[in-house]
């Protein structure tokens, strides 16, 4: 079972600011952008070796990442494992009474990726996401 660091994500307010840093003075290349109208963020995905820093700006006032960005302010929001089989993972943390945000995985429309959120509460404060890709 191989499980890597996809990327570790970051909340900013504004991506194009962010963007200054870690593209243009940092020198990072940037992977893509997008918009996840499910999650309400548009998203900067900008390459650190075989990973990725995912900057996320939020659309909507009222979205969870809005709302943690103004309860916590702007910073570090979550890491990113990839797994092999979603499933078989959540299955196993729950084995493990780990509890989970998703009861199922949700599905990125752009890429097809998989993933589903583990609560902090389990993880000693650190939010984790779990990615399987297509």
């Amino acid at each position: 079972m191989t499980h890597n660091i996809n990327h570790l994500a970051i909340v900013v307010p504004n991506l194009d600011e962010a963007l200054h840093f870690w593209r243009d003075a940092l020198g990072l290349n940037l992977a893509r952008t997008e918009e996840n109208p499910d999650e309400k963020v548009n998203i900067a995905f900008v390459e650190a070796g075989s990973s990725h820093i995912e900057l996320l700006q939020p659309t909507d006032p009222e979205s969870g990442i809005a709302r943690y960005m103004e309860k916590r302010g702007a910073g570090m929001h979550h890491v990113c494992i990839e797994v092999e089989d979603i499933e078989a993972t959540m299955q196993r943390l729950r084995e493990h009474n780990i509890e989970l945000i998703n009861d199922t995985p949700k599905t990125r429309p752009t890429d097809q990726i998989r993933y589903a959120f583990i609560h902090p509460r389990s993880t000693n404060g650190v939010l984790v996401e779990l990615y399987e890709l297509p």
